[in-house]
Formats: structure tokens, sequence, C-alpha cells
């Protein structure tokens, strides 16, 4: 260290004072000049002028109909409505996609920091003895054997960055923490369609519940009927048999169903943050949910919608400010950095002359390093291009949803048509046969052919109706559940707090919808919050 003088600064120290200020104040003005990332340019391909969808495909800008954020609502099911709610606010496993993203934005501050003086202060004392035959302490010798110190001190450093370096790590950061704000978006999105999915499965259920109770009925008639007939001698005992047969196996697929409708409500249960033993929801003997017209917009717009779509993108770009920053390592890294302080043997660390400063400036470039700065541009480039092929697989992934989805939709829509004409038919057949097997004019074996028809026929139109409206979901959850780029925060929304803040740290404010704390509700597995009169407690 050198002590400060008590009157005044020298001409040397003047100049050498006025050098490192001159050196500082260029470094301010080129520091971040020069931007080593190659200039970003969002890919760009040929998309088809149109899609193969049948009917359901309408040009031009997103309709006002289009589904939006609540995008469950256009089934109008208020039991879906609130389960939805939940859902999105209490699942665990978005919650800690919330906190992926909130790790995110932390991570951009903290490259941000690099850009600023970071300055640290000490403080520190000491009591120091030496022996008094110590070596060299001659006989004799007056010197002294002990003594203290105390010193204060303030150290700043800075890093200018000429090359970006520091920039483009922050601006790699941001690109990173947008991203992980459409992968929040694209797990929410998964979570509302896989409950939405499930719910209509259940309600499926329930309405092939209603056949197999309405079948049941009807079989237990065929049953007294054969009993009848047998006992005044007019049919054989195994018609009796045969209905009997048709009766406990119907009772036995119903008892099945019941059992996979039990694990389909634990499923949705577990998705709406609650525990399946207090969980339940009230059967339906129909499916009401209306057909949904689907507006889907230009193959271009479609990429603005899909969170995928939008993460993939981010990723992309992130991974060209990576190339900057590999750029930067083949020029000088240059830093700046100051010390000044007191120190004395006492506490008359007031006094001028016990100052002590020190000043650097330093310059660092590697000139030999075996091809290592080289590989790193090279593998930046390549994490690039890879970044590229995953985008383009992402946005064919999403176009494939889209076909599949408007296919689904129309063909179901079809066969839903086709097989309630087949449900008409059987039942009949089935209603034929049974007078003619009591009028006596044709024998049971027809009329068990025929009920097995009818059953057969009546599940088949439940499933394939409960699998239109799943379609009508997934087409959904394909053209991005009402999502579009604009909800990807901006760089000054991923600041996770104030400059000045020091308080309230625990959590960061909500951003985007994006909110990590959703209070004590989240830590009540009850399910005791429900409002809808089908949202109950099982039955004991």
């Amino acid at each position: 260290m050198t002590a400060l003088p008590c009157r005044g600064i020298s001409p040397a120290l003047s100049r050498r004072m006025l050098s490192l200020a001159g050196c500082a104040a260029l470094a301010g003005t080129l520091g971040g000049c020069v931007d080593l990332a190659p200039k970003y340019r969002h890919a760009h391909y040929l998309l088809p002028d149109n899609w193969k969808g049948d009917g359901l495909v309408q040009y031009g800008t997103p309709q006002d109909g289009a589904a939006r954020g609540d995008w469950w609502k256009v089934f109008r099911d208020p039991t879906l409505d609130e389960l939805e709610e939940r859902a999105s606010h209490l699942n665990p496993n978005l919650q800690a996609d919330a906190e992926a993203f909130t790790q995110a934005r932390d991570i951009v501050a903290e490259a941000q920091a690099n850009l600023y003086p970071q300055i640290t202060g000490g403080a520190g004392a000491s009591q120091n003895q030496a022996s008094s035959h110590r070596l060299w302490r001659g006989a004799g010798s007056q010197g002294p054997i002990y003594m203290s110190s105390e010193q204060y001190s303030a150290t700043a450093r800075w890093e200018p960055d000429f090359w970006s370096a520091i920039r483009n790590r922050k601006r790699m950061q941001q690109r990173l923490a947008q991203a992980a704000a459409a992968d929040f978006a694209v797990a929410r999105l998964s979570i509302q369609s896989e409950l939405a999915n499930d719910y209509m499965q259940l309600r499926g259920m329930d309405a092939q519940h209603a056949v197999y109770r309405d079948s049941i009925r009807y079989y237990q008639t065929a049953v007294q009927i054969t009993h009848m007939r047998q006992a005044g001698a007019i049919a054989a005992g195994i018609d009796v048999t045969r209905a009997q047969t048709q009766l406990a196996s119907t009772q036995a697929a119903d008892t099945d169903l019941q059992a996979h409708r039990s694990v389909m409500e634990h499923a949705i249960a577990i998705l709406v943050n609650v525990s399946p033993s207090l969980f339940h929801i009230a059967p339906r003997a129909q499916i009401t949910f209306p057909k949904v017209p689907m507006p889907v917009g230009l193959p271009a717009t479609l990429l603005e919608r899909r969170p995928d779509i939008a993460s993939a993108e981010r990723h992309m770009a992130a991974a060209n400010r990576a190339i900057g920053v590999s750029r930067a390592a083949f020029y000088p890294h240059v830093t700046f950095s100051a010390t000044a302080g007191f120190m004395d043997n006492g506490f008359t660390l007031d006094k001028f002359a016990n100052g002590m400063y020190n000043y650097a400036a330093q310059a660092v470039l590697p000139l030999f390093q075996g091809g290592l700065r080289r590989a790193e541009v090279q593998r930046n480039w390549s994490q690039y291009r890879q970044a590229e092929d995953q985008y383009r697989a992402t946005v064919l992934d999403a176009f494939k949803d889209v076909e599949d989805g408007l296919s689904m939709t129309h063909d179901l829509d079809v066969e839903a048509g086709q097989q309630a004409e087949a449900v008409q038919a059987s039942m009949r057949t089935q209603n034929m046969t049974m007078q003619l097997y009591t009028g006596g004019l044709t024998n049971y074996l027809d009329v068990v052919v025929a009920q097995v028809a009818a059953l057969q026929a009546r599940i088949a139109e439940v499933q394939v109706e409960t699998r239109y409206m799943q379609a009508q979901v997934e087409l959904i959850r394909s053209l991005g559940g009402g999502w579009t780029t604009a909800e990807l925060p901006n760089n000054k929304a991923l600041q996770p707090f104030g400059i000045a803040q020091y308080t309230h740290m625990r959590m960061p404010k909500s951003v985007n919808g994006v909110n990590v704390d959703n209070g004590p509700e989240s830590f009540d597995l009850s399910g005791k919050g429900f409002h809808d009169r089908d949202l109950t407690a099982p039955s004991k």
C-alpha cells in the first residue's frame, strides 16, 4: 500500500490519477460498443397456402370467437370451469414450473450485475506479539515485540464491457427466461387439456353407465319373461340361462366401468390439488357438451399461438447470443480496480496520514490455448444450428397436431352420425325379436344376438361422442389454447426486484400471470373450497 500524503498530492501522482481516470472514461465510452454476436434473424419458412382440414379452416386473422385464455368455458360446464380454475392456480407441478421461471429471472439479474462496479467494504483488527528470542533479534534489542493493527477500507472493481461479452450473457439469460415463461405456458396448457380430457372421459363413463343400467332393467324383464314361459311349458330352460347370462355379464361390465371411473376421478383429484379420498364428482346420465366451431388461422398465425414454438425460438435466440460471448474471448480482457482506506496501530484512524490506497488497470489476452477458444466458437455455432433444427421440428409437430385435430373432429363427427343410425336400427331389432319371442315366433338365441348388438351399438355411440369431445380439446390445445407471443414478458418485466429493494425478497411479483404465491390454499388438500353442486365428498 502507498500512504496518502498529508499535504496535497504530488504532480506524478496527479498524472497517474488523471491517466487512470482517462482510461476509465475511455472504457465507459467504448464499453458495449462492439457486439460480436451475429445478427439474429427469426427463422422464416415456406409455409403451405392452405391445409387439408375439411371445412374448418378459415383464413385471415384470428376471429373473436377463437379460444382465449379460459378456453374451456366454450363447453359451458360449470363443474369443468371450477376444476380448471383450481388446477390453473393450485396444481403442484404447475407451481414448480412457475418457480423454474422465477429462478430464470434471478439468473438474469445475476448476469446483469456484472455490468456495474462491484464495491466491497472491509474492517479488521488484530493484536500481534513476537517472541523476545526470535531469530535475528539481537541481545539487548529494545524493539517492540507486540503491535496492534486496526484498519477499514473500501474496494471497487469494474470490468468495462468492450466486446459486449457481459451484455450478451445477460441477453442470453433474458432469452432463456422468456423460454421458461413459454415453458410454463406449455405446462399450464398441458395440465388444462389433460384435465378436460379426463373430465370428458369421466362424463362418457357416466353416459355408458346409464346405458348399462337401462339395459340391465331390460334384461331383468327378459329374465322374468323366460321364467314365465318356462313355467307355462312354452319355453325351455336354456332360454332362462341365456337371459341370466346376458344379465350377469352386463352387470359385470357395468361394475368394471365403475372401477375405471373411480380411477379417473382420482386422476382428476390430483390435478386439482385434492386428496382422492376426499373428492367426488356426481355422475350425469348424458353428455351435454356442445359442439364448438374451431376457427383456424393462417399457418403463420399458428406460430404466434403456440407456447412450445415460442420456447424453441427463444432458445434459438439465446444460442445466437452465446456465439457473441465466445467470440469476445479472442480480445483483451480489461479490468479496473481501486482500494482506499485507513490503517493504524491504534484507533487514530481519522488522520489523513494513516490513509492507504491502491489502484490498478489490467488487460489480459490469451496468446496460445491450443485451440480452446476456436473450439468454443465452433461448439456455439453448432448449438445454434441445433436450436434451429429443434425449432423447425417443433413447427412441424405443431402443424401435425392441428391436422390431427382437424381430421379427428371431422371424422368422429361423421362417425357419430353413422353410429346413431346403427343404434336406432339395433334398438328396433331388439324390440322386434323380443316381441316375436313373446309370441312364440322365434327362439331366444335371436333375442340374445339382438340384445348384444343393441348394447354394443349404444356403448359405441357414447364412446364416439366422448372421443369427439376429447378431439375438440386436443384441437384447442394444438392451436395454443388462446395463448399468444404477446404474453411473453419483456426484458423490463423480467427484473425480479427493484434496484433499491432489500425487503420482501422471499417471493417476486407476478409477471404475466405467472404467480408463485398461492397462499395457504396450496396446502389445503381437502377440497372444501368447491362451490359447484356436482363436486362433493365421496359417499361412505
